[in-house]
């Protein structure tokens, strides 16, 4: 086995399954609770489970892996590999990056560990995550890699649109009024990742708005290292087409990938969230 494990959690989303260095990426998974269940790694439950609308009886529930669970997970990689590189979703979405920070500090000295807040979620995180493998097979150091994927990580951008408020509710991040007045209004808020943090920039009326807003977001960039769109729940096919189309023909040279919506980003928004991944080249000599 290699000597740098990669380390990251289910949310994450790959544009490519077989891209160099995946045999050394490692996936921690999130437990989901929904109805009073508890759904240990999500297994037994999908995405296309979830109905549209979060009520109080559903109170769905991303449960991060414990400190305990990453302080045990750390050992036994530990034995295989001399440095690992954890890559998880954005702190402010749920607290599995402060677990993970709390174990290392007690494994460090044993096995060389850095952990890492993506300030993103599902295909950006996948996309993190493949950079950095691809990274440890080409024979960078784990100082490299990390010094690496905190650079780029400022230049990865993502734009989520949710009509499922009652979810963001449930998530913490909105209140009651606005869920209720939002979805029965049929309000269509876009929001970013700012930092980490879900920041609501915009409205659209309906999906052709949506998808003009989000060509407009990939039209602000000059040069991009990937392109992805990620699909609700039921997809929107002519709408993806759409996107296609349009990433295709203002970067030909791009790579593009589609996705539908996992397990935990649609336990946190909804399961007919929408999003557009942009990853901006950048000059790591600089």
């Amino acid at each position: 086995m290699g000597s740098i494990c990669i380390l990251t959690d289910s949310s994450a989303q790959f544009p490519q399954l077989g891209f160099s260095g995946r045999n050394d990426v490692r996936v921690i998974s999130f437990d989901v609770e929904i109805n009073g269940k508890l759904y240990k790694e999500g297994r037994e439950i999908r995405a296309t489970d979830l109905p549209p609308t979060a009520s109080e009886q559903l109170n769905p529930r991303l449960i991060s892996p414990s400190a305990e669970t990453f302080q045990e997970l750390f050992f036994n990689l530990g034995r295989y590999y001399s440095d690992i590189i954890a890559i998880l979703t954005s702190a402010s979405l749920n607290p599995i990056y402060e677990n993970a920070t709390e174990a290392a500090k007690i494994v460090q000295g044993r096995t060389n560990i850095a952990v890492i807040d993506s300030q993103t979620i599902s295909v950006g995180l996948g996309l993190l995550v493949q950079m950095a493998a691809e990274a440890a097979a080409s024979g960078q150091s784990s100082s490299e890699i990390v010094q690496m994927i905190r650079s780029q990580i400022p230049h990865t951008y993502m734009a989520l649109c949710t009509p499922g408020l009652s979810y963001l509710r449930h998530a913490g991040f909105v209140d009651s009024a606005q869920a209720f007045v939002g979805e029965m209004l049929g309000v269509m808020p876009v929001f970013t990742l700012e930092e980490g943090q879900l920041s609501a920039i915009e409205k659209v009326r309906n999906m052709r708005g949506l998808v003009d807003f989000m060509q407009e977001f990939i039209s602000e960039f000059d040069e991009l290292h990937h392109i992805a769109f990620i699909q609700s729940i039921p997809n929107l096919t002519q709408e993806a087409r759409q996107m296609r189309e349009y990433a295709q023909s203002c970067f030909a040279q791009t790579p593009y990938s589609e996705h539908t919506i996992n397990l935990p980003l649609a336990t946190l928004m909804g399961p007919r969230t929408v999003g557009i991944v942009t990853v901006e080249k950048i000059d790591l000599g600089r």
